[in-house]
């Protein structure tokens, strides 16, 4: 491979020696003699070896030396004098001599030696001892590369002077420093690399006064470490020996987390969970932050902790946590940054600056330069007061955890013991940091606009408490906040989405599905109700399973509809960790052994790969990768790229992109040739250049914030603004707004019309949001209702009050000592009309509700207010009406939309007649009286429920495939026992909802664009997916992500079939087939092809196994054996061929012994007998059809979906026949969606599932007689 690629070459990136010049040293050390104990003077670093990567070339083979590192230029060169050096031919004339140095071209060598002795390098008359600091280094870029520095003493007369009584003579002694750069911030493991060389090369060398030239063994100890390759994020951590220490590389945890090398309690151990909380605040407001303490080491470490605490928020400012003495300037910098600098400077810097926040390390210390009371924004109360608890539980002392076990007798073992506590540790305290992230910013994405990228923060604001808004005011403006929205936006499934998923509760999981506005529901006003506001610390947050009497966790604030943070416990069990230890290291690094080195590592990962089990593919991935990584590293790139290939099969999570693209970009012709003979590694470098086309074509762009609009407003900038106001995002919904809007001829907005409309709807919002209602009220409703709109205080035949609307009734709240008496609820009510009450010579307009289910009629002087409740109470009835015939909640849902749409209408058009304008909004009851739907019996009866998976799609998506999972018998704290329905989506989008309460379990498993044509459920762990860009995309279905893609397909992907072999209860093979007539094979644990068919058929649409395989492609249905030898086939008859132009679906029922097919533009099935498909079929016609969709056999039955001739008034498009088998009769016939049906699945038998075309978007649950 060429030098020049930018390709990993392993753990070291450069190792630099820093310290004094010899002529320095001299000129001190004559001094010294001659002043007799004068001080001594400090001394300005330099650079004086620089090693970086490669150590060995091809082209060192031929040369003399062969056993000697090469020295090769790469990028630029650092130029170093050798005239320190003392030549045989010193006598000859002087030549300064100049020698090349490979130096990284991000490396600064002029800041270097400063960064290696931040306090100056010192000269003493003893030999101190080492010292170890940290280093991290930012490129303009933003990206890192981390140091270790090891400073020590050694004497620096020997060689300095031609004196022959050298022994007799005073001792000086000088600093060095040794640093190691690597790209991957192992803060740990290069300080026990150094540690290990200062101990095995340097130690002894130092004792004994030798001070031979040790340039070479720093060269060997550098070669070294470019030799370790970095592990793939996961579980395999990389293990290796340098004498007499064994080092670990822990991995990533995932490929967007960093690496976690270094022990994260030490800011818990130096300050107090205020001070924490401080300067975790300061990160997250951006303020300009200085540490402080007397030992370098400490700088570093604790900075980059707290980085790791905001994740996955990153800083996106200077981080320089380690400052020199010349660099303290650095420090009047305007923008926020963080460093870093001696306790010594502590005064100065506080005098020098203003507004910047001082960290004392060694004293604990949080203060302000201005030498007034620190004024730093707290944390928000409720998430700070959380994360104390938190803390108060962690073990921090190692000493005291290890107290009862038996002393280790190998070091090397204690280390491992110590190792393990600091992961655990590590893994605790990165939890309680996200927790206190997710606890701050939970409520964020209510506050989103996804399709316009736009963040109402205001209406955020307004959601605070009152003694959090100045800490949210100030991160709202930060690029740390925007960066975070940014991911939110783009639906990154990070940390930060994960937890806050695994704990919401049940009410937030419930809102969180909604579409409508939120409230306060009545079981968070009965929690506001029971607690007293003494208690709100105390309670908040408490641990739910051991809450003991308390039924409900405590609410935040009732402004925020979301803000009950359930404290859960936090032991989430980590995963275990596999080692792979690298063999030693060969002795003389020449070109050879290195290659016998990486080949004795790719036969020790082989073996690694033979001796893990098939279906562990989280293992067998990182070997692969890992394997890649040597064998790239041993410029076997073909090799390598196979190795990358595998991961699409075992963990494509881990794929590592951006390597793979420069290593396809490296292939020599001839590697190009080979690469083309190989399918696979044809398919993967077709994938990288098409992945290089279109990878700047899509941005996302900027986040907004939602402003008011100051011009008028045509239909489509109206719609914009509504949605980007988060009052409503259905686009009919708004239409109908601007039509009631926009009354008379005009058809545009005015801005201050908007505004009136919009301040409306918020203040109604907050109104109702403030309401309390007495226990005596709440112990009347469900614990899901929300009050939604309270009249004014009026006369009723129940009395005097004011009526309430929730989504489910309507109730009168009586004045006086309040009380409840219920009006009705909307499923109940016979009639709502106005009449007029007579009052004196008046006659008042009274509205009057009939219950089918009391005598009374309920009467209401609403005065004004009289028509705008009869639409209101109208619009309800009418959408509980059509959810309970559809058996739909989201008829409610958009009916109270509509109703609260009306409200806030009202107060916009106060000078006009709103009737007409309210009129245009009630929808439902248009359609009430427009096109009565009448549901057939049959489908009332059967129809159980109705769902939407596009509930948070940005426009309505057609549902493609549905598949249900039974649930788990067994329950463990990982996974959900409960049954799920998976849904495919037109856009390529798999959501998940849990089938018991049929809430919305996952939003969007994005699977690409292409459309999804197929599903399977696979031993309860995985989902396969066909997808029409030909590729197999394979769920696990505890994670709910995308791990493993199959490739072998070179058409859409059309269907899968499982087949249980005898020869083991759990074996299994799945057959896929594609388009192009191609049928695969595959073996189920190692996902590997055993058998490859093709078949000569126009489309192949679908297989089955039954003894022999079925396959129905459009021109014909064939039956094969195993091996693809054809049995038997059925093609169109001549007289099908007049009616229909091809087969659509094929159902076996073998125990009748009857083979079902059905057409894509006909509405007749023929059924065919399977022991002779060439006698004439059966023939059935369905009525009213235009062709089948999807056909299945559920029990004894046949349910077939088609689309239908629409005929008058009828909205049905999409029907379910069930026939008989066994008589070939239509039992029922269901009028089931608004467009065709597109797919069927059966649920245990119990239930089918029905999901149709974008018109409709809906599933339909069916109950199985």
């Amino acid at each position: 491979m060429s030098m020049a690629d930018p390709l990993p070459s392993g753990l070291l990136e450069a190792c630099v020696v820093v310290g004094p010049s010899n002529d320095k040293l001299k000129e001190v050390y004559e001094s010294f003699l001659q002043e007799n104990g004068s001080p001594l003077p400090l001394l300005d670093p330099e650079v004086l070896q620089v090693h970086a990567p490669p150590f060995v070339t091809k082209g060192s083979v031929n040369e003399p030396g062969v056993g000697n590192i090469s020295r090769t230029q790469r990028r630029f060169s650092f130029i170093k004098k050798k005239n320190d050096r003392h030549l045989a031919n010193a006598g000859k004339a002087k030549e300064e001599t100049t020698e090349d140095v490979s130096v990284p071209k991000d490396l600064d060598l002029v800041a270097l030696p400063q960064l290696c002795f931040p306090g100056c390098l010192q000269v003493s008359q003893e030999q101190l001892e080492e010292k170890f600091h940290f280093l991290v280094f930012t490129d303009v870029f933003g990206n890192q590369s981390h140091g270790v520095v090891l400073q020590y003493y050694k004497p620096v007369q020997e060689r300095m002077l031609n004196h022959r009584f050298l022994s007799k003579l005073p001792r000086l002694y000088s600093a060095y420093g040794i640093c190691i750069i690597s790209k991957h911030p192992y803060y740990n493991a290069l300080k026990d690399c150094l540690s290990s060389f200062y101990v095995s090369s340097l130690l002894g060398r130092i004792k004994t006064c030798q001070n031979t030239d040790m340039e070479e063994e720093v060269k060997d100890f550098s070669a070294k470490l470019a030799l370790v390759p970095i592990p793939p994020p996961g579980r395999l951590h990389v293990m290796f020996t340098l004498r007499p220490v064994t080092i670990v590389l822990p991995s990533k945890e995932d490929k967007h987390h960093p690496v976690i090398d270094l022990d994260l309690h030490l800011p818990f151990l130096c300050f107090g969970s205020k001070e924490l909380l401080q300067i975790i605040s300061s990160i997250l407001t951006e303020q300009r932050m200085v540490f402080f303490s007397s030992d370098w080491a400490k700088l570093t470490l604790i900075a980059e902790c707290f980085m790791l605490y905001i994740r996955p928020l990153r800083w996106q400012h200077p981080l320089v946590p380690t400052l020199s003495r010349q660099m303290l300037d650095f420090v009047m910098a305007p923008t926020p940054f963080l460093m870093g600098c001696h306790l010594s400077h502590y005064e100065e810097v506080a005098m020098e600056t203003d507004d910047l926040i001082l960290i004392n390390i060694d004293e604990g210390t949080v203060s302000s330069s201005d030498y007034h009371e620190l004024d730093l924004p707290g944390a928000p109360q409720t998430a700070a007061e959380c994360f104390k608890r938190r803390r108060k539980g962690l073990q921090l002392h190692y000493d005291l955890e290890v107290l009862h076990k038996a002393i280790c007798r190998d070091a090397n073992e204690l280390r491992m013991q110590r190792r393990c506590w600091q992961n655990k540790l590590n893994g605790d305290i990165q939890n309680i940091t996200l927790e206190l992230i997710v606890n701050m910013f939970r409520d964020v994405a209510d506050h989103l606009n996804y399709e316009h990228r736009v963040f109402n923060t205001d209406e955020f604001l307004k959601t605070r408490e009152p003694g959090d808004q100045p800490f949210y005011k100030k991160v709202l403006e930060t690029h740390i906040f925007h960066s975070f929205l940014k991911d939110r936006l783009d639906g990154k499934l990070d940390t930060f989405t994960r937890m806050e998923q695994i704990t919401r509760t049940e009410d937030q999981k419930w809102k969180a599905s909604l579409d409508f506005c939120r409230r306060r529901t009545v079981k968070e006003m009965a929690l506001k109700n029971d607690r007293p506001d003494t208690g709100l610390n105390k309670r908040l947050g408490m641990s739910l399973p051991n809450l003991g009497g308390e039924t409900h966790p405590s609410v935040l604030r009732h402004m925020s509809p979301t803000k009950i943070i359930p404290e859960i416990p936090l032991n989430i069990p980590a995963e275990p960790v596999k080692m792979f230890k690298l063999i030693d290291f060969p002795p003389p690094l020449s070109y050879p052994h290195v290659c016998h080195y990486f080949g004795d590592l790719v036969l020790q990962l082989n073996k690694a790969i033979s001796a893990t089990p098939p279906h562990d593919s989280n293992l067998l991935a990182r070997y692969y990768y890992l394997r890649g990584l040597v064998n790239m590293l041993n410029s076997k790139r073909l090799d390598a790229l196979s190795d990358f290939q595998n991961l699409y099969k075992t963990d494509m999570e881990i794929f590592p992109e951006e390597l793979v693209r420069v290593l396809v970009g490296s292939l020599q012709m001839e590697e190009k040739a080979q690469a083309e003979r190989r399918s696979e590694l044809r398919w993967l470098i077709s994938k990288v250049k098409s992945n290089d086309k279109s990878e700047h074509v899509e941005s996302h762009g900027c986040v907004k914030k939602f402003k008011l609009p100051k011009s008028p407003m045509q239909l489509e900038e109206f719609v914009k603004c509504t949605q980007e106001s988060g009052i409503v995002r259905d686009v009919a919904t708004i239409q109908r707004l601007f039509e009631a809007l926009a009354v008379g001829e005009q058809k545009q907005i005015d801005p201050e019309m908007f505004r009136v409309f919009y301040t409306f709807w918020k203040e109604t919002e907050a109104e109702t949001q403030d309401l309390h209602l007495p226990d005596e009220v709440i112990e009347h409703l469900d614990s899901s209702e929300c009050v939604y709109k309270l009249s004014n205080s009026l006369n009723t035949s129940y009395g005097v009050g004011k009526i309430a609307m929730t989504q489910k009734r309507l109730f009168l709240l009586t004045t006086g000592r309040p009380g409840y008496v219920e009006i009705t609820k909307f499923r109940d009510i016979e009639e709502v009309k106005i009449s007029a009450a007579p009052f004196l010579v008046l006659r008042i307009p009274s509205l009057k509700i009939k219950n089918r289910l009391k005598k009374e009629i309920f009467e209401a002087n609403l005065k004004s207010e009289c028509e705008l409740w009869n639409l209101m109470v109208k619009e309800m009835w009418a959408g509980r009406i059509m959810a309970d015939n559809h058996k739909d909640p989201q008829y409610v849902e958009q009916a109270l939309t509509n109703v609260l749409l009306m409200d806030a209408v009202v107060s916009c058009l106060q000078t006009q007649k709103p009737i007409l304008a309210l009129s245009k909004l009630a929808y439902y009851e248009r359609l009430r009286h427009e096109a009565p739907m009448i549901i057939p019996k049959p489908t009332a009866e059967t129809l159980k429920h109705k769902i939407n998976p596009s509930q948070n799609m940005r426009s309505i998506q057609s549902v493609d495939v549905l598949l249900y999972t039974p649930g788990q018998l067994t329950f463990s704290a990982d996974l959900d026992g409960n049954p799920k329905l998976w849904c495919a989506l037109s856009c390529g989008k798999v959501v998940v909802f849990d089938a018991v309460s049929w809430s919305l379990l996952q939003n969007c498993i994005d699977l690409g664009d292409s459309q999804l044509n197929c599903m399977m459920g696979l031993d309860g762990e995985q989902l396969w997916i066909g997808s029409q860009d030909s590729v197999i995309y394979i769920i696990n279905t505890r994670s709910m992500l995308c791990h493993k893609q199959l490739t072998e397909h070179r058409g859409e992907v059309t269907d899968f079939a499982l087949e249980k072999l005898s020869h083991g209860p759990s074996q299994a093979q799945v057959y896929s087939c594609s388009a192009d007539g191609t049928v695969i094979v595959w073996d189920v644990p190692s996902l590997k092809v055993k058998r490859r068919v093709h078949l000569t058929c126009d489309r192949l649409q679908s297989i089955q196994v039954h003894d022999n395989l079925w396959c129905c492609a459009r021109d014909c249905v064939m039956e094969l054996r195993h091996n693809g030898c054809l049995l038997r086939k059925i093609s169109l008859q001549e007289d099908v061929k007049t009616k229909a132009s091809a087969f659509s679906r094929i159902t076996l029922h073998m125990e009748r012994k009857q083979i079902w097919t059905s057409f894509t533009d006909s509405a007749e099935l023929c059924i065919f007998h399977s022991s002779d498909p060439t006698k004439p079929p059966k023939r059935v016609t369905l009525p009213d059809c235009c062709g089948v969709t999807c056909m299945i056999r559920v029990k004894d039955q046949v349910w077939i979906g088609c689309s239908s001739g629409v005929t008058g008034l009828s909205k049905v498009v999409g029907k379910i026949f069930v026939l008989d088998s066994e008589s070939l009769v239509v039992e029922k016939e269901l009028e089931a969606h608004e467009d065709c049906v597109r797919t069927l699945f059966s649920a245990e038998d119990r239930y089918v599932l029905s999901g149709s075309a974008r018109l409709d978007g809906k599933i339909a649950i069916w109950r199985v007689d």
